[in-house]
Parts: structure tokens; C-alpha cells; sequence
């Protein structure tokens, strides 16, 4: 007898997660190890978020709250929306889930019928094919790569659509290439979607997270037609790093929201009282904090993409937002050492190779892009100290020189 579902055949172990949890096994056993594998912020949660978890405890806040939120929290979201990003809803079109994958998930396993087609721009973060296969789902992959930004074209969009799709998903900003999409690039994809049958999904997770000025637009900010055709998911994970508070929530039809509810009550029922009175006050409260983070990660980001450049064989372009540089290595792929490493190892992913000897030879975590869908590519997370950056770097720098004899 299989003990084991027959579902989980087609889904794999989160790698983000694997190589963090080995790069901290490798740690607590004394080695200097640089992680640039885990896709969180390295900041503390802010005093005055933490504040009001302190006082909703001593208020007594520590029961269950309704399945899909908190009147109060949704409030705050729906403040946070029509302020922010121009859209209105109703309490029953909102959702509060276990952090935005939970969302995510619930999203699909409420939707999703076997068969139906889920259009991914790769490079995709990691979990959004899985999910859609455990609800039964056909992904259909459309790749991006470095030459256009690692954005999906109107295009490209429309050769994918077949009367079988289902949903579309829009990450931006990206991870794990940081790309962003400008209000033209999105507009054009709305022109191909509004006419369609198709649900848009919007993960806007790393919203608050992008540079240089560059406006957030999501599909449904475009126009009222698309905006009853998007679901939005977000969370306070990245922007207010509060990555272990687990609060995510979701924004659309209120049909989906009812029965994404059903899902939820039967799993998880609430996410935790005290997260969300945290999560109220990270979108109601002072967001001078986030502002200080994005600082920072704007040093870090030109700081690591301004080092990998000087590597041989690599090609790193600007990210517009979140916290991650997504380098190309093919160049790295063609040294004499790295195909002694293929004939030696008969690993088939280059990338998955590339990091594999990266973390047991120079103590440095980074995700193989074909985790992402892109094999040409390591993700590095630069959610991390200036020293640490540089450190890891030059080890990348060294293993690349040791590589070219």
C-alpha cells in the first residue's frame, strides 16, 4: 500500500527553503557560511508594530477570530488599497490567510479544475507552478530572459492563451529577477487580457519594494473592467519584515473570497489574533521604516550588482525592486573547470551544479535559477549586510577564477 498521496508525485520540496536550512545547519556547525539563499528581510519587525502585538495580548486578543479575518484588520486593507493603489472593495472581497502563499494556495485550490491552464512568466518564484498542480492545474510556462528585462510581452501573452486558460500570473515586482513592470508594459498586457475570459492573479508582495521613482501598477489599477478580472494578494511580510508573523491577504471577487473562506475553515481556520493585530498596525501606522528599508536595500542592490559585474562570465542587470540579483552564468558554464565538474558530477542542471559547489567549496548559499524556471541564472538574495555581500562575492569571484584554469 502507498502511504504517500498520489498529488505530491508532481511537486517538490521548496529549494529556497532547502539550501536556507542546510546553509543554517552548516553555520551551527561553525562555518562561516554567506546566505544569500533566503528571500527575507534582515531587519527587525518595527518597535511599534511589536507594540501593538504586546498590547492586543494584554487585551486579551488571543482567541479565534472570524476564518477570514478581523473586521478591524480588513478595514485597515481596504484603506490600504483605495489610498495606495486606487481600488475600492467591500469587506466580503477580502481575505486574511497564513501569509500570501496560504492565500495563494486557496486562491488556486478554490478556482483551479483539472485541466484548466495557469499562463507563468519564467523566471517564477518557486511555489506558483507546484500550487497550481496540486489543485490539478495544467501551468504553462511562457520564459522571459535578461535581453527583455525578464518581462512577459503582450505577444508572448496572447500566443499562450487557449480556450483551456484559466488564470494569469503577475508578479511584479519579480521574484527572483526584481523586474518591474512600467505602467505601458502593464497597459499593453491589460489590452490582451480584458477581452478574455481569464482571471489575472497579482502578487504584489514586494510592492513597497522597488526604486529609482518607478511607479506600482498592478493589472486591475488599469481599469474598472480588469479590476473585476484581477484577484490581489499581498501581505506584510517583505515590506514590513515580518516574514514570520505570517499574514498575507487577498482582494477580489467576492464569489472566490467565499469559497476560498470554505477552504480556509476547513484547514487552517484563522491566521493568528496577535498577527493581525501586528499587520493592522504595519498598514495603518508610520511608514517611515519602510522607507529606511528601502534605503538600504537600494545601497545593497547597486553594491552587489556593481560586484558580480566585475566577475568574468557573469551578467547581472539593475533589478527595479525587491531584494534580489538575478546574475547570468553561461559565461562562467564554458570554463575549462566547470565542464571537469559536468563530466565528474553528470548533474543535468547547470545552475543547480553551479550552487551545489558554490555552498560545499566556498561556503555560499544562492538558489539555482532552475528552481525558477531558468537554468542560465543563480538567484542571490541582498537582504543582507554590506560585509556579507562583498565576503560572498568575492567567493563567488574565486570559485568563477578557480573555474577558468
Amino acid at each position: 500500500m502507498k502511504l504517500v498521496a498520489k498529488r505530491l508525485d508532481v511537486v517538490e520540496p521548496s529549494p529556497t527553503l532547502a539550501i536556507t536550512a542546510k546553509a543554517n545547519q552548516l553555520k551551527a556547525s561553525g562555518l562561516d557560511v554567506v546566505g544569500f539563499g533566503a528571500g527575507e528581510p534582515d531587519f527587525d519587525t518595527p518597535t511599534h508594530i511589536k507594540e501593538a502585538a504586546k498590547k492586543a495580548m494584554d487585551q486579551g486578543k488571543t482567541k479565534y477570530t472570524p476564518v477570514s479575518g478581523t473586521v478591524s484588520l480588513k478595514e485597515a486593507i481596504i484603506r490600504k488599497l483605495e489610498t495606495e493603489n486606487g481600488l475600492k472593495y467591500e469587506k466580503n472581497q477580502i481575505i486574511v490567510g497564513t501569509g500570501g502563499k496560504q492565500v495563494l494556495y486557496n486562491f488556486f485550490m478554490a478556482t483551479i479544475n483539472p485541466g484548466d491552464e495557469v499562463i507563468i512568466p519564467a523566471p517564477y518564484w518557486v511555489s506558483y507552478a507546484d500550487i497550481v498542480r496540486l489543485a490539478e492545474g495544467t501551468p504553462v510556462i511562457v520564459s522571459t530572459d535578461i535581453s527583455s528585462g525578464f518581462k512577459i510581452t503582450a505577444a508572448q501573452l496572447e500566443k499562450a492563451i487557449t480556450p483551456k486558460t484559466k488564470v494569469f500570473i503577475f508578479n511584479s515586482p519579480s521574484n527572483p529577477t526584481g523586474a518591474a513592470y512600467t505602467r505601458a508594459d502593464v497597459e499593453a498586457l491589460v489590452k490582451v487580457l480584458e477581452p478574455k475570459d481569464i482571471v489575472t492573479v497579482s502578487d504584489d508582495i514586494y510592492e513597497k519594494i522597488i526604486y529609482d521613482g518607478l511607479e506600482f501598477v498592478n493589472p486591475a489599477m488599469i481599469s474598472d473592467k480588469m479590476k473585476e478580472k484581477t484577484f490581489v494578494i499581498n501581505g506584510v511580510s517583505k515590506a514590513y519584515s515580518m516574514t514570520g508573523w505570517r499574514i498575507g491577504y487577498g482582494a477580489g471577487n467576492a464569489e472566490i473570497v467565499k469559497n476560498m473562506d470554505t477552504m480556509q475553515g476547513q484547514s487552517t481556520s484563522n491566521a493568528s489574533s496577535i498577527s493581525q493585530a501586528a499587520a493592522e498596525a504595519a498598514l495603518s501606522g508610520d511608514q517611515t521604516p519602510v522607507a529606511d528599508m528601502l534605503k538600504a536595500f537600494d545601497k545593497r542592490r547597486k553594491l552587489i550588482v556593481g560586484l558580480l559585474r566585475e566577475i568574468p562570465g557573469v551578467d547581472c542587470r539593475m533589478p527595479e525592486g525587491a531584494f534580489y540579483a538575478f546574475p547570468y552564468i553561461t559565461g562562467v558554464y564554458e570554463t575549462p573547470g566547470f565542464k571537469r565538474l559536468l563530466a565528474e558530477k553528470k548533474e543535468s542542471s547547470y545552475s543547480k551544479l553551479f550552487c551545489d559547489v558554490l555552498l560545499d567549496k566556498y561556503n555560499v548559499a544562492a538558489v539555482p535559477g532552475i528552481a525558477f524556471g531558468d537554468d542560465k541564472a543563480i538567484r542571490l538574495s541582498y537582504a543582507l549586510g554590506d560585509k556579507d555581500i562583498e565576503k560572498g562575492v568575492a567567493r563567488i569571484k574565486q570559485m568563477v577564477e578557480d573555474l577558468q584554469k
